[in-house]
């Protein structure tokens, strides 16, 4: 049972790779990509996203995002 008193849960989801050239957020490898998790709020999602880029910093082609699935889930919402 759900009461108004639970924090809402807001997705986010947070995936990376190697993008084909700078100038664009096209992937070089579709099946390549780095699936990091699912997280609960947008914190945790940001953590785990700063985490992965500065593992990676070195390539300057690889980039992670973060992506509001709540937002997809809910397009109407406010959140």
């Amino acid at each position: 049972m759900t009461g108004k008193s639970e924090n809402k849960q807001l997705l986010h989801l947070v995936f990376g790779g190697e993008l084909s050239s700078l100038e664009s957020n096209t992937f070089r490898d579709l099946n390549a990509l780095d699936i990091v998790g699912i997280y609960p709020d947008f914190a945790s999602a940001k953590a785990a996203w700063r985490a992965k880029a500065q593992q990676t910093v070195d390539n300057a082609h690889m980039r992670y995002f973060v992506v509001h699935l709540h937002r997809l889930l809910e397009p109407d919402s406010t959140s």
